[in-house]
C-alpha cells in the first residue's frame, strides 16, 4: 500500500447501524474490522457493550476487542499506536482494514494527533475522589470553574468523569485542559494512510432515539443487570474506574447499590445513551470532509456500502 492509501472508517452514533453496514461490506470484500469503540476493549463485558457476536465476527475478523481487563485503562494514545499497526498487518494479508465505531476521541487522536495531557494518577484521582464524596461533584464543579472556566462551562454540575479529569490536568501539570487542548497536537509518526470518514447520521433524531430504547431494553433482556452482578463479585472494581463508568454499568451498578429503582435505571440508562449520541454526532458534524449516509434512510446499508466502495477503490 502506497503513502496516503485511503480506509473507510464508517463512524456514528450509536443504534446507527454500524455494525450491519460494515458486515454487509464484509460480504463482498476481504475486509477486517477495527473496532473504534472505547467499551469494546474491556474483557468479561459483552452485554451492555454490545460486543460482536460469535457469528458476527465469524463474517470478518474483528479487532480492538477483549484487550485488557476491566481494573486497567486503554488511552487514545495507545488505540493510535495499535491502529496504525493493525492496519499494516492487515494490508500485508492482501486484506482490507476497515475502522468501525464511535468513540470520537479515539479517532480525532488517530488522525489529529494528541493533546501533551498528562496521564492519569490514581493518587490526585482518589484524593478528588474522597473531595467529591464530602462536598458533592457541584462542588468541584464550582473548583473547576475558578480554574478552568471554558471547560467547566461545557460540563453539566454532576459529570463527575470529566470533572474529575479536568481538574486532574490542572492538578498535574497547572495548565488549564482548555488551554491545553488548544496548543498544537502532538503526531510522532506520520501515518501512510488517508482516513475517510462515512458518518451515519440521523435525519429524524426521534428515529434514533427510538432505536437506542429498544436497544438499551434488549440488553436488559439478555442479562445486563447479571453481567454487572457478576462484576461486582470480583471484588477489585468501583465506580472510579473508566470501564464501569460506560453507559449502562454505571446505571446498573447504581441499581444494585439501591441508589434508584429498576424504572428509574432503565431510563437513567437510555437518557445517558441518548446524550452521547449527542456527543458523538457534535463531533461529526465538526468534520467538514466527511461522507454523511442518512441512518433513518430505509436503503441505509446500500448507501453505506457503495461510500465504502467508493473509498477502497479510490488510488492512493
Amino acid at each position: 500500500m502506497s503513502a496516503l492509501s485511503p480506509i473507510a472508517c464508517l463512524l456514528g452514533p450509536t443504534a446507527a447501524g454500524k455494525t450491519a453496514a460494515a458486515l454487509a461490506f464484509a460480504e463482498r470484500d476481504p475486509v477486517e474490522i477495527i473496532c473504534v469503540d472505547s467499551a469494546l476493549v474491556y474483557r468479561e463485558m459483552d452485554i451492555g457493550t454490545a460486543k460482536p457476536s460469535a457469528e458476527e465476527r465469524a463474517v470478518a475478523p474483528h479487532h480492538m476487542i477483549d484487550l485488557i481487563d476491566p481494573a486497567e485503562s486503554y488511552s487514545a494514545a495507545q488505540f493510535r499506536v495499535d491502529t496504525l499497526r493493525l492496519a499494516g498487518e492487515i494490508v500485508a494479508r492482501g486484506r482490507v482494514p476497515l475502522l468501525v465505531g464511535g468513540t470520537m476521541l479515539y479517532y480525532k487522536a488517530l488522525t489529529q494527533g494528541l493533546n501533551d495531557l498528562p496521564s492519569a494518577d490514581a493518587s490526585v484521582r482518589a484524593a478528588l475522589d474522597e473531595d467529591a464524596a464530602r462536598d458533592g461533584w457541584p462542588a468541584l464543579h464550582a473548583r473547576l470553574a475558578s480554574v478552568d472556566p471554558v471547560t467547566a462551562s461545557r460540563l453539566a454540575l454532576n459529570d463527575s468523569q470529566r470533572i474529575q479529569r479536568a481538574l486532574e490536568v490542572f492538578m498535574l501539570s497547572g495548565r488549564a485542559m482548555s488551554e491545553l487542548f488548544a496548543a498544537p497536537r502532538v503526531i510522532e509518526d506520520d501515518a501512510p494512510y488517508r482516513f475517510v470518514p462515512i458518518a451515519l447520521e440521523p435525519s429524524d433524531r426521534a428515529v434514533l432515539h427510538a432505536r437506542i430504547e429498544a436497544r438499551f431494553d434488549a440488553m436488559l433482556v439478555q442479562g445486563l443487570i447479571g453481567e454487572v452482578k457478576r462484576l461486582r463479585a470480583r471484588g477489585d472494581l468501583d465506580l472510579t474506574m473508566p470501564s464501569m463508568r460506560c453507559i449502562g454499568y454505571r446505571q446498573a451498578w447504581e441499581y444494585l447499590d439501591g441508589a434508584y429503582d429498576y424504572d428509574e435505571m432503565r431510563d437513567k440508562g437510555v437518557f445517558a445513551t441518548r446524550q452521547l449520541c449527542k456527543r458523538q454526532l457534535t463531533w461529526l458534524r465538526a468534520m467538514p470532509e466527511r461522507v454523511v449516509v442518512d441512518c433513518c434512510a430505509k436503503d441505509a446499508t446500500e448507501r453505506a456500502l457503495e461510500a465504502m466502495e467508493r473509498v477502497i477503490s479510490t488510488p492512493a
